[in-house]
This record gives C-alpha cells, structure tokens and sequence, in this order.
C-alpha cells in the first residue's frame, strides 16, 4: 500500500478552501446570500436544483459598481434579465433631435382618408 503524502493532500484541501473564500467574494455569492432566490420582477422562485437560472442585474448597469450592501444588485431569472437588457438597448437606440428628445414618427397613413374614400362613391 502506498504511503499518502499528508503534506500534498494538506495543501490541496487549503488550495481548495481558499479557492471557495474567494469565490464567495464575488457580488453574485453575495446577492444570493443576501436576497431570497425570487426574482425581482416575475417572483419565480428558486432552489438548489435551478439556481443557476437566477441572475444578479445591476441596477445602474455598470458591473463594476458593487457595494457591499447589494444596492446596486437585483436577483432576475434568465429571461427577465434578458428582457432588461433588451429594453436597455432598445432605449438607446431610440433616434434623438437636436433639443436631445426623441424624434416621434411623422408620417400618418390616415392623413388623407376621408378624400380616399369619397373617391371609391
């Protein structure tokens, strides 16, 4: 029977241990031990099983912005945080004027109708 070498098994079980502390540091560790597993706008719950369904959104959209006491997190499912997202993008890909608010549409398909239709008689 070969002779276990404690000192390597020592340092692997410590390389591992210090591997879980960092991770745990980590703003989505975090949020998840801070919040309940719901997500913050369609209430699904979550357990052990589809936790990795649950998301952490940051609120103001800058992923270097976490402080400490979860201010700028939220706990969304996959598809809520999509759609935030997707709506973020849409937003900003809104066309502006010069006075810097959004251009509406121009053309009405309406406009000349009641002529259209006097024309049919």
């Amino acid at each position: 029977m070969a002779k276990i070498d404690t000192y390597k098994l020592d340092k692997v079980v410590a390389d591992a241990r210090r591997a879980n502390e960092e991770r745990g540091k980590g703003y989505r560790e975090q949020a998840l031990g801070m919040y309940p597993h719901i997500c913050g706008r369609c209430s699904r719950e979550f357990d052990h099983t589809n936790l990795s369904e649950l998301t952490v959104h940051h609120r103001d959209h800058n992923h270097d912005n976490n402080p400490s006491d979860g201010s700028n997190w939220e706990l969304l499912c996959l598809y809520c945080h999509d759609n935030e997202h997707q709506r973020q993008l849409e937003a900003h890909q809104g066309h502006s004027t010069a006075e810097g608010k959004a251009s509406s549409a121009t053309h009405n398909p309406f406009a000349d109708l009641k002529s259209m239709l006097k024309g049919k008689d």
